[in-house]
């Protein structure tokens, strides 16, 4: 203590030399401030840099093959679509086709084919649906939705889900 000046406080305590010490109160405040401004300028780089990045969802292609015509069964629904597209097909017994997309048009469940009664049958709030696709029970306020269906060079029935045929309420399919 020899060589550190001592100073003498206004109660004749001794009090440590300003200039000994590292750190200013100047000095800590004056820190703060630039390691303020430094993360600003961080996170608007980390923003500007996830911007130039934006957020894309990849979806698989609406559009996709499913059968040869004549492996559907007439009069029956075909399920193998359902759980991977939410797609059903149905081939008439005229050997016609259409298809349903497999969404309840109440709040977009999927709803279930019951071969023995006949019907679709919804199993969040029981809305019911005919084979064609019509609405009967329920609190479902339209038919379920039909999609394109088209023949493709192969021979095969193409379903394009992009292109949705939405069924008005209390009107027949065929009649639309």
């Amino acid at each position: 203590m020899a060589d550190e000046k001592v100073l003498k406080g206004a109660h004749g305590g001794e009090i440590p030399n300003p200039e000994a010490t590292i750190w200013s109160r100047r000095d800590i405040f004056s820190l703060a401030g630039w390691a303020g401004v430094a993360g600003v300028i961080g996170a608007s780089l980390l923003a500007f840099t996830r911007f130039m990045f934006p957020r894309v969802l990849f979806e698989p292609s609406p559009v996709f093959a499913a059968d040869k015509p004549e492996n559907f069964v007439p009069g029956v629904v075909d399920e193998r679509w359902k759980k991977g597209q939410r797609v059903w097909i149905v081939r008439n017994d005229d050997g016609s086709f259409y298809a349903l997309l497999a969404i309840c048009t109440h709040l977009g469940c999927t709803p279930n084919w019951f071969s023995a009664e006949n019907k679709f049958k919804c199993p969040c709030h029981g809305s019911g649906f005919k084979p064609d696709g019509t609405n009967f029970e329920g609190p479902a306020p339209r038919p379920l939705d039909r999609i394109k269906l088209s023949l493709s060079s192969e021979g095969l029935l193409v379903v394009d889900k992009g292109q949705i045929f939405r069924m008005a309420a209390g009107v027949a399919p065929d009649q639309q």
